[in-house]
């Protein structure tokens, strides 16, 4: 197997919009396409469950956020 020793880019679609996906030994970045922020995952948090706790709680954020501005 090739070893991960420098970034790798790849451009997905997902659904109608395109991504820039970039996968380096330390994280995975997902951005959409003339963009410069996006999601970031660590690969260490991923292996021990911290991404999916952290998956969660921003999820839990957003829904308390929306409701709010729903009122």
């Amino acid at each position: 197997m090739t070893p991960l020793d420098k970034p790798l880019k790849r451009e997905l679609e997902i659904g109608d919009a395109l991504y820039t996906l970039t996968l380096t030994p330390e994280e995975l970045k997902l951005v959409p396409k003339g963009r410069r922020k996006g999601l970031v995952l660590k690969w260490r948090d991923l292996v021990s469950g911290d991404a999916a706790l952290a998956t969660a709680l921003q999820a839990s954020l957003q829904d308390a956020a929306t409701a709010g501005t729903a009122r």
